[in-house]
């Protein structure tokens, strides 16, 4: 069998499950692995994410874009993978125009649904609630990587509009999928990882109480993790917010899953002196 059709076998195999683990190296990965990824296969863990060459995976996924595309996105391989992100976006937005969304956000890659989600990001006309409402399948999307994207690629857009994101992402809190749940509470946390700081949260973590409030006593652990994370963000600036929030949450909603939120957002604050 030829390389590239054992490249295309392995892409149609079920992958194991997505995980987000680090706990590999590159040098693990097999030159058949990074074959099957580079023809489309989901990939399992962030270290696969790392590895894939966009250049090669661009002109699998894509093979009626201008060489010259590829080359460019080949030239940028140096570049930090946000940026590769924001860049492959860009050249499918301006090769394939808008409608090329569609067919990225059904693709078998989660690197391709994540250029789905940079290149919606790109679209100049579209208002912040067109933005969430076509953003939604991938923040909702089963692979834990395009979901990080769908956040990454629209938070400056969610950042620069900050009362009305609010506004929009708390139905977000209230919906039956926790990834959901949780994406409308990751996209604005104050410090995050991987993305530009929100400094009006940073110095007023208040104003995030309408979508921390609904979720303090989520019964998701996944849910969980991000309001914990996104008030131990806050602590850093806020310290005495956070205790005075975690302080009248479990006053208020004495759980184990408020209980859980409060131990980890105060994870980073010293201990109170005894009295």
């Amino acid at each position: 069998m030829s390389p590239s059709k054992t490249a295309a076998a392995a892409a149609t195999k079920v992958p194991p499950k997505p995980r987000s683990g680090t706990g590999r190296k590159r040098s693990d990965i097999s030159p058949e692995r990074l074959a099957a990824l580079h023809a489309g296969a989901p990939s399992t863990h962030l270290v696969e994410n790392l590895a894939i060459d966009f250049a090669v995976l661009m002109e699998a996924a894509f093979p009626e874009l201008e060489e010259t595309v590829i080359e460019e996105m080949g030239e940028a391989a140096e570049l930090g993978i946000t940026q590769r992100m924001a860049l492959a976006g860009e050249l499918l937005l301006e090769q394939l125009g808008e409608t090329a969304f569609e067919k990225l956000l059904t693709h078998g890659s989660d690197t391709v649904r994540g250029w789905a989600c940079y290149l919606l990001a790109r679209q100049p006309k579209l208002s912040l609630k067109q933005r969430l409402t076509r953003i939604r399948p991938l923040a909702d999307d089963p692979h834990f990587g395009a979901r990080e994207w769908a956040w990454m690629a629209l938070r400056p857009a969610l950042a620069a509009e900050l009362d009305e994101a609010i506004s929009l992402l708390v139905p977000w809190t209230r919906e039956k999928s926790e990834r959901l749940r949780r994406w409308a509470c990751e996209a604005l946390r104050p410090r995050g990882v991987w993305c530009a700081h929100i400094d009006t949260l940073k110095t007023q973590p208040e104003l995030g109480l309408p979508i921390l409030e609904p979720l303090r006593a989520d019964p998701s652990p996944y849910v969980q993790d991000s309001v914990a994370n996104w008030l131990n963000d806050a602590s850093k600036t806020r310290p005495g917010w956070v205790r005075e929030t975690c302080a009248r949450w479990l006053s208020e909603s004495l759980c184990a899953a408020t209980q859980r939120i409060c131990k980890r957002a105060q994870r980073s604050l010293p201990p109170l002196p005894r009295a």
